[in-house]
Parts: structure tokens; sequence; C-alpha cells
């Protein structure tokens, strides 16, 4: 099986470099009202920084398609992920591949063959923002929809060292998704990102993105 492993909510060139010697795949740069929201300058100035074997994800919420392709030129962004109301119609007008998030309390009134995105994130249900809560949710309600998702599916939603393994063994999903769960007071902290993916990459029958 082969892992995904994205580090989110990057806002400095320092947790950029931390998560891929932590051993993230792909990055995220969250372009929506967050606290952990990044300016396009900023994140292009951070993109230019990094290893380009690792994939860049923008996370946009509700933003005009025309705004977010700008984005992905302008800044460098291989994925853009979108997080809140977007319908087929604009996935499909997205000039990179996409991830389309779910919260798990919408996934039912979903018919998620109906969305031309390359993966499926499945996230806690939302709080303040559209994202990011940092609460677990039920993994066996996915269970069941397994079939749909097949090798689509991204498991966010307060994962951390401690149950990311659970989370893998419950769903075994292509990718997880994580923020919260590797930080400090805030902060993106080396020791917890580490640990995360030592946690995943060390799962019997699990390989790393990047042993493909």
């Amino acid at each position: 099986m082969i892992m995904i492993i994205k580090i989110c909510g990057i806002q400095t060139t320092e947790d950029a470099h931390a998560a891929i010697q932590a051993g993230a795949h792909w990055l995220g740069f969250v372009f929506a009202n967050s606290k952990r929201k990044i300016s396009p300058t900023r994140a292009r100035t951070i993109i230019k920084s990094i290893n380009k074997s690792v994939q860049t994800v923008g996370v946009f919420v509700n933003e005009r398609v025309e705004t977010i392709n700008e984005i992905v030129h302008d800044v460098g962004l291989n994925i853009v992920q979108l997080h809140g109301d977007e319908t087929p119609d604009i996935i499909s007008q997205i000039r990179v591949p996409t991830i389309k998030a779910f919260p798990i309390d919408q996934l039912k009134n979903i018919e998620l063959a109906n969305y031309p995105s390359d993966y499926f994130l499945i996230d806690s249900q939302r709080t303040t923002y559209y994202g990011g809560s940092g609460q677990t949710f039920d993994w066996t309600l996915l269970q069941n929809e397994r079939t749909t998702l097949k090798d689509k599916l991204i498991v966010a939603g307060g994962l951390n060292p401690t149950n990311v393994q659970q989370a893998i063994r419950t769903l075994q999903p292509s990718g997880v998704d994580v923020s919260s769960g590797v930080e400090t007071r805030g902060i993106k902290d080396i020791k917890k990102m580490t640990c995360f993916v030592n946690q995943i990459t060390q799962m019997k029958g699990v390989r790393k993105h990047d042993e493909l």
C-alpha cells in the first residue's frame, strides 16, 4: 500500500524544510480564512526554496476559479484542494489535479461520482472554519464508502502520532493529512512531524509515496 503524507498549514520556510526533513511528500498552503492563512507572495518564496520532488497543495474555500488558477500559476502549486461548496463544474475548470474536501457529516448527501476530483479528503465536522478543527471523527462511518472512494481517499481531522496508525488500519486510505497534530503551541514541531511520519512508514505493508 502506497501512503501519501501531507503536512498542511505551512507558513514559513523553516516549516517547509522541517516537514520535508521529517518525510512529508505533500506540503499544504492555506489561502482561505484560517489562523494558518498565507499570502501568495509568501507561499511563492517558500516554494522556490524547496525540493521540487515535493508536491505543493493550495487550499481554497469558495474562491473564484480565475483567482485559483492565477495563484496556481504565480505561486507554483502542483495540486488544488477545495474545502468549500465548490461544484463539479468549478472543479473541472482547475488547471491542475484536485482534492475535493468534505466534512464527514455531509458525506451522506454527496454523490461523489459527480465530482471530477483526483482525490477526496474527508475531514471532521466544520466548526469556525471550513477545515482544520483538529478534532477526530468516527472513522467507521467511512467504511461503507470505501468502494466508492477506492484509491482516492485522504483522511484528515485530528490526526497525530498517537492515532494515525489506527486511522490507516481502519480505512486503508491513499493518504493522510495533518496540521495541528504536529504542532506545539501553534508552531510546526519537527519532532512531532518526524514521529508522525515514522508511525506510518514503520507499519507493515505501507510504503512511502517516494518508493514507487
